[in-house]
């Protein structure tokens, strides 16, 4: 009992001596604690990150009682367990550095963008007549529109195309049973680049169990990249989009044509900024 008493009175005493400095420094320790929790539950992280509170919880016992043998054992366990959590959590840390350097904090040297044409209204309609007639027809579908994060890799992993953009090809390339079926086609400007592309698959535990590869797939490259995806469910024809790790289902035509008009409206806008900056620095 009085290790008890000792662990409360140590820290009691801190409280009475915090200063605005160090509440500001809680506060902010703690947005980030709330912010990283909602973020890892939606991973396969997150019965990995209940067992390591279970074994903290086991260490804090082991202090307040004075079980010298278990917090020795704790104690020479620390260099070994973080190295063990940094392959552990590997995926997901490499998928926070991406997605914090999707957000807009880095200088444009660093970006992976490609410079592009905007899409038109004519390849707009053509996209939209292709993915409703495909909808209607219940072929399934999966359109990658590439941003400012490059998607070279995963035009790679697939069939090279450079085509223009047309209803028909789009048909022909999703038709059941012929080889491009099966996989992604990428967009890069007003260019389809490649088709039967593979994309890396969502592991978020909270998405939809009914949902297919074909939307997990759309969702995963939505979470790694800037992209916007389009994906025509195979089995009830219900068109979606994903974007930012999110899925929006049943959207109507004229929502896809609103979204597709809003990637080339702010394509346009970085374009005027860049060529701004480029005359203030003439």
């Amino acid at each position: 009992m009085r290790g008890i008493q000792t662990f409360f009175n140590e820290y009691l005493i801190r409280l009475t001596r915090l200063k605005l400095g160090d509440i500001l420094e809680i506060l902010i320790i703690a947005m980030i604690i709330y912010y990283f929790l909602r973020w890892i539950k939606t991973t396969n992280a997150w019965a990995v990150l209940k067992g390591l509170i279970m074994l903290f919880l086991c260490w804090l016992i082991a202090y307040i009682f004075d079980l010298h043998a278990i917090q020795w054992l704790f104690v020479n366990a620390v260099g070994v367990g973080i190295t063990a959590l940094v392959i552990l959590f590997q995926p997901e840390l490499r998928r926070v550095l991406e997605q914090i350097g999707q957000k807009g904090f880095t200088p444009s040297f660093f970006s992976g963008s490609v410079d592009q044409q905007n899409l038109t209204d004519k390849d707009i309609e053509e996209i939209v007549t292709a993915v409703y007639k495909m909808a209607k027809e219940k072929t399934g579908a999966l359109i990658v529109f590439e941003r400012q994060i490059g998607l070279q890799g995963m035009i790679n992993s697939g069939i090279i195309l450079d085509a223009e953009i047309s209803s028909q090809l789009l048909l022909i390339i999703f038709e059941e049973g012929l080889p491009l079926h099966d996989g992604a086609v990428i967009v890069r400007g007003r260019r389809l680049m490649a088709a039967t592309c593979y994309l890396p698959l969502s592991s978020n535990m909270q998405l939809d169990k009914e949902m297919g590869t074909r939307h997990r797939a759309a969702v995963g490259v939505s979470e790694e990249t800037d992209s916007f995806t389009v994906v025509v469910s195979e089995e009830t024809g219900t068109v979606s989009i994903t974007r930012n790790g999110e899925i929006i289902r049943g959207i109507s035509g004229d929502r896809l044509k609103k979204e597709l008009y809003g990637l080339k409206t702010v394509s346009e806008k970085k374009k005027r900024f860049l060529f701004k900056k480029q005359k203030e620095q003439v």
